[in-house]
C-alpha cells in the first residue's frame, strides 16, 4: 500500500459487498441551531455580543496588547482605532450563519469574544470560531471556561462534532487545541490567503463520543478544589484531557 494512503481510523462494518461502511445512527435527528443567549460559568459569562454595547471596552481590553501579537496569526485586526474597530464588529455580528458571544468577567466586563461557525445542524457539525482573547483574559481561568460553556453547549444541542481551526504557524492555538481535549486531524495546504500571506489550516475537532469524558475533565480542573489558596492549579488541564481521551481510546 502506498505511504501516502490514508489509514481507515474510524470504526465500520462491511455492508453486502465487502465494503467499509460506516456505523448506523439509529434514530438520529439534525442538532438544533444555538440560540443567542446567556452561558454563565463560575468565573464569568458568555452573552450575546451586541457591538454598540461591548465594542468600546472590548477594544480598551485590547489596548494591552501593545504590540499587538494577538492579531498576527487572526484574519482580522489590529484595528487603527475604536471607531475601525466597532464598524468592523458590527459587521461581524450581523454575519449570517455566525453567533457571537461576549466573554464578560464576573463584573460584566468586556474581557474577549468567541463564535460558533459552520453551523450544520443536519451534519451535526459545528466550529468554534473567531477567537479572541485579550491580555487580561488569556491564560486566566475565564478562558477556559468560555471554551467549556461554548463545547457544553454545542453538545447539549445535539452535535458529534466541534471544530478548532487555526493558522498552521500559530502554535499558541494548537497547544491551546490539544491542552482542551481537540485531536489534531491534519493540515489544509494553501487553504487561504490572510493579510497578503499565504495560510495553511491546521484541523481539529471533538466528537461526541469523547465528550462526557472531556466534560469531566473540564469540570475537575475548573472545580475549586483544583486550585490551592493562592489561585494555583493542582493538576493541569492538558494532563485531565489526555487521560480523558486515552482511556476513551482504550474502552
Amino acid at each position: 500500500m502506498d505511504a501516502r494512503t490514508p489509514q481507515i481510523t474510524t470504526p465500520y462494518e462491511l455492508n453486502e459487498q465487502g465494503q467499509p461502511i460506516g456505523l448506523p445512527l439509529p434514530g438520529f435527528t439534525s442538532a438544533q441551531t444555538p440560540e443567542s443567549k446567556d452561558l454563565l460559568g463560575q468565573h464569568g459569562q458568555l452573552t450575546p455580543l451586541i457591538a454598540s454595547r461591548h465594542a468600546a471596552a472590548l477594544f480598551h481590553a485590547s489596548q494591552e496588547d501593545s504590540d499587538g501579537r494577538l492579531w498576527t496569526y487572526l484574519p482580522f485586526g489590529p484595528f487603527a482605532d475604536q471607531n475601525e474597530f466597532t464598524h468592523w464588529l458590527e459587521g461581524k455580528v450581523e454575519q449570517e450563519g455566525v453567533i457571537f458571544f461576549c466573554i464578560s468577567s464576573p463584573t460584566h466586563t468586556p474581557l474577549g469574544f468567541f463564535s460558533f461557525s459552520r453551523i450544520q445542524p443536519e451534519a451535526a457539525s459545528i466550529e468554534l470560531a473567531n477567537v479572541y482573547f485579550s491580555p487580561q483574559l488569556k491564560h486566566s481561568t475565564l478562558a477556559t471556561e468560555a471554551v467549556y460553556l461554548m463545547l457544553n453547549y454545542a453538545f447539549e444541542l445535539g452535535y458529534r462534532r466541534c471544530e478548532w481551526k487555526c493558522n498552521a504557524l500559530n502554535q499558541a492555538s494548537i497547544q491551546a487545541a490539544l491542552r482542551f481535549g481537540f485531536t489534531f486531524e491534519g493540515t489544509f495546504r494553501n487553504a487561504a490567503v490572510v493579510k497578503g500571506r499565504s495560510r495553511d489550516t491546521a484541523w481539529f475537532s471533538i466528537c461526541v463520543e469523547e465528550w462526557p469524558a472531556l466534560k469531566q475533565a473540564f469540570l475537575t480542573w475548573l472545580s475549586p478544589d483544583n486550585f490551592n489558596p493562592g489561585g494555583l492549579q493542582k493538576v493541569r488541564l492538558s494532563q485531565l484531557t489526555a487521560k480523558a481521551l486515552h482511556e476513551g481510546t482504550e474502552g
